[in-house]
């Protein structure tokens, strides 16, 4: 049976069950799977295991496919696993380009891939962009970058149309680009120079009656554009300045949760603007400011990197606007109505919400309730319609780092920890954990749900779940 309600969206070759990109179609995280199991370990209710490389990106699965990507030694590797048996099918690998600068919670291997059903586009900042077939052919390459990201890149490709899109936000030259998926070559490229390094994957909206829509958070702002041809059609001001989090669709509401160090309440502090701190500071009078220069208590207290976004030593105009809006910017949770125009900061902000908010792990919304987790297993679920928190609590046993997102599927959520514990919660606003489930492997990506069976990657191996 086809897949009905996104074929403007994505290939009708997809089939119902499949779970093509990041969290799954439209990115939601959620499956209509059922039976899935409460209690499973390395140990009990596995179906297979397969070894892997070290990688972060996370499983898809298109039919019968199951595909990742690694990174042993100098290589980049895309494989692709029988889905029922774990058997490897094909393993294609290219050369390392160069090794960019990352933090050390990211990886070479961390963007997830995405399939239209016949085939798989693969990203890696160490290369560049790979569309292989289902069977491990080599339709097309596009080499990118390098890129001017402290982080590193860890944006997922998306898919809308006959189209791939990439969102490369770096500290210069930060664009979104958009490529024809059948030759690889480049469709448009939306120009975001204003933004700096982020994280997040791109939301596709498909209104009814009009024109598709990719949407992008980034530092301070998020925009949609036009699928077609890469206008911006509207924009709302107010994000924190290092987005992780992607964009979940809800009909015509969108929801975002932007976190970012120093963004939280009461963080904030009014920095003055670059003339007046010159006129102050500027000892040497070349026009910049030189770490030594930068008053006392205007001193950024992480790297320096990090302000100097062209990386020459000393702060220009461009780099204390940025590190001055940084200082002002402000963590939340919004909602936001969807199919305004122009600046929708005044008009279409419906709620925002900025209590113990996650860094990296993306929201869910399932079963007409928000889920959140963030680091030290906070978890806590919030009303969709008015962003009151509905309840707060710690997934005792599992008080660790998170970073995959939960997913939802059988009424339940599963939540997998950094150290290897995948709890499962009850899917409801009065939330219960059911079981703590310990692989004893680190844990980094989002686990996908098919054919009855949730896929767990851990670092040195996956893992199909299955109840009994």
């Amino acid at each position: 049976m086809l897949r009905r309600g996104w074929t403007a969206v994505w290939c009708v070759c997809l089939w119902a069950g499949d779970w093509p990109q990041l969290r799954g179609p439209g990115g939601l995280g959620i499956s209509g799977d059922r039976n899935l199991p409460v209690e499973f370990s390395p140990s009990k209710n596995v179906r297979w295991k397969t070894p892997l490389p070290p990688g972060k990106s996370s499983p898809v699965i298109i039919g019968r496919r199951l595909c990742l990507t690694a990174s042993p030694e100098n290589r980049l590797e895309t494989l692709c696993l029988d889905r029922d048996s774990g058997r490897i099918l094909w393993r294609q690998s290219v050369p390392r380009q160069r090794s960019e600068n990352r933090h050390k919670l990211n990886h070479a291997a961390a963007p997830t891939p995405v399939s239209d059903g016949e085939n798989l586009y693969v990203f890696f900042s160490d290369f560049g962009l790979l569309c292989f077939t289902l069977e491990g052919k080599l339709r097309w390459q596009m080499p990118l970058g390098p890129f001017s990201n402290l982080h590193g890149m860890a944006s997922s490709p998306v898919l809308a149309g006959r189209k791939l899109f990439l969102a490369c936000d770096q500290d210069t030259n930060a664009h979104l680009l958009a490529v024809h998926k059948d030759t690889g070559k480049v469709a448009w490229k939306a120009d975001r120079t204003d933004f700096v390094h982020g994280f997040s994957t791109p939301a596709v909206y498909q209104p009814a009656g009009g024109p598709t829509e990719i949407i992008l958070p980034g530092s301070y702002q998020m925009i949609g554009y036009s699928a077609d041809t890469g206008e911006r059609l509207w924009w709302m001001r107010g994000l924190t300045w290092q987005p992780k989090s992607a964009p979940i669709i809800d009909g015509n509401m969108l929801y975002f949760n932007g976190w970012a160090p120093g963004g939280d309440a009461g963080q904030q502090k009014d920095l003055p603007p670059f003339e007046d701190v010159l006129n102050i500071a500027d000892a040497n009078k070349d026009g910049k400011l030189s770490p030594a220069e930068v008053p006392s208590d205007m001193q950024h207290s992480g790297s320096w990197n990090a302000i100097d976004l062209d990386r020459d030593g000393a702060l220009d105009g461009r780099d204390w606007s940025f590190y001055r809006a940084r200082r002002a910017a402000r963590n939340s949770l919004l909602a936001v109505k969807l199919g305004g125009r122009g600046d929708v900061t005044a008009s279409h902000l419906v709620w925002r919400f900025d209590k113990s908010l996650p860094d990296v792990p993306q929201p869910l919304l399932y079963n007409a309730v928000l889920f959140l987790v963030r680091t030290g297993g906070i978890f806590q679920t919030v009303n969709p319609a008015t962003g009151a928190v509905i309840k707060q609590g710690r997934l005792a046993g599992a008080l660790e780092g998170y970073y995959a997102s939960p997913v939802g599927a059988d009424g339940k959520v599963y939540v997998a920890s950094e150290n290897g514990k995948v709890v499962v919660v009850r899917a409801a606003g009065d939330w219960k954990v059911l079981a703590i489930n310990d692989f004893g492997e680190d844990i980094y990506a989002t686990p996908a749900v098919a054919a009855g069976a949730l896929f767990v990657r851990t670092q040195v191996a996956v893992y199909c779940v299955r109840g009994e």
